[in-house]
């Protein structure tokens, strides 16, 4: 089976992506998770994902308490982008989320030698939280 050509069939170009990736990131800032899921559940019909894409679906399923799909979403997200610290960070959490504890200390004891002290602060406080 092909894939559908969207983008062709209802004659848009990237600006029209980008539009309704601004559109979702708009609901991320108001909170509003589940419709800004569903804005890049439309992305990935659309268009072929990026590691932003990739690494936002699983961000928002972590924070609906998804755990399985955050970690689903994240390792593919860093499986084009590996060293992407936020989305190395998220998946440390959704590891902790799923009861995974030894692989989210490793990864969390990685993260806490980051150059970015924001996400050594977040990885430090992980570890505290689950030792």
């Amino acid at each position: 089976m092909s894939q559908m050509d969207w983008m062709g069939i209802l004659g848009w170009d990237e600006r029209k992506i980008d539009d309704l990736r601004y559109v979702a990131y708009s609901y991320i800032k108001q909170g509003v998770y589940d419709i800004a899921l569903t804005f890049f559940d439309a992305l990935f019909v659309l268009t072929a994902p990026t590691a932003y894409d990739l690494q936002t679906i699983g961000a928002l399923h972590l924070q609906l308490g998804n755990g399985l799909k955050a970690l689903d979403y994240l390792d593919r997200a860093l499986r084009i982008d590996p060293k992407h610290t936020p989305t190395q960070l998220n998946r440390c959490k959704a590891l902790f989320m799923l009861g995974y504890k030894r692989q989210g200390l490793m990864q969390a004891a990685t993260l806490e030698r980051c150059e970015d002290a924001e996400i050594a602060r977040q990885a430090a406080s992980l570890l505290l939280a689950h030792q």
